[in-house]
C-alpha cells in the first residue's frame, strides 16, 4: 500500500499510529467473507452481525487486541463428503475491525447462523486537571 502524503507532512509528528490504523482499516475493507452488517443501536452502541451459517460456537473466536476486533472461524470439515453441488462456503475466515478509543465489546451471541457482536462506548469521565504554576527564581 502506498504511504499517504498527508502523514508525511513535517507538521504532523507522532502520527505513525494513526497511519497504521488507516492501513489496517483499508486492509480489512478489502475482505469479503463472511458478509456482515454494522448497525447503529443509538447512544454510542453498535452491533456487528456476521453470516456464519454452519459454524458452531466452538469453531468461532472473538478477540480484541490493540483496538482491533478479530472474529475468526475455523472449520474442520469431513474430507470424504461427496457433494453434487457445493454453494455454501465452508472455509475458515478472519474478519477484523479497527475500534475507536473507548469502544468495548459488550457480548457476542450466535443465533440462527448469525453471529451478533455488541459494542458500546461508555461515557468517559470528565476530568479536570489543575496544573500548578511555579515561579522562576
Amino acid at each position: 500500500m502506498n504511504r499517504s502524503l498527508v502523514f508525511d507532512s513535517p507538521f504532523l509528528l507522532g502520527f505513525d499510529h494513526t497511519r497504521s490504523l488507516i492501513e489496517r482499516a483499508a486492509k480489512a475493507a478489502a475482505e469479503s467473507y463472511p458478509p456482515y452488517n454494522v448497525e447503529d443501536r443509538g447512544e454510542g452502541a453498535l452491533r456487528i452481525t456476521l453470516a456464519v451459517a454452519g459454524f458452531t460456537p466452538d469453531q468461532l473466536q472473538v478477540t480484541v487486541e490493540e483496538r482491533q476486533l478479530v472474529i475468526a472461524g475455523k472449520r474442520e470439515g469431513a474430507a470424504d463428503e461427496a457433494y453434487l453441488h457445493r454453494g455454501i462456503a465452508a472455509r475458515g475466515f478472519t474478519r477484523t475491525f479497527v475500534l475507536a478509543d473507548g469502544m468495548k465489546v459488550d457480548g457476542a451471541v450466535l443465533a440462527h447462523g448469525l453471529l451478533h457482536i455488541d459494542l458500546v462506548r461508555p461515557e468517559p469521565e470528565r476530568l479536570v486537571q489543575r496544573i500548578p504554576i511555579k515561579t522562576a527564581g
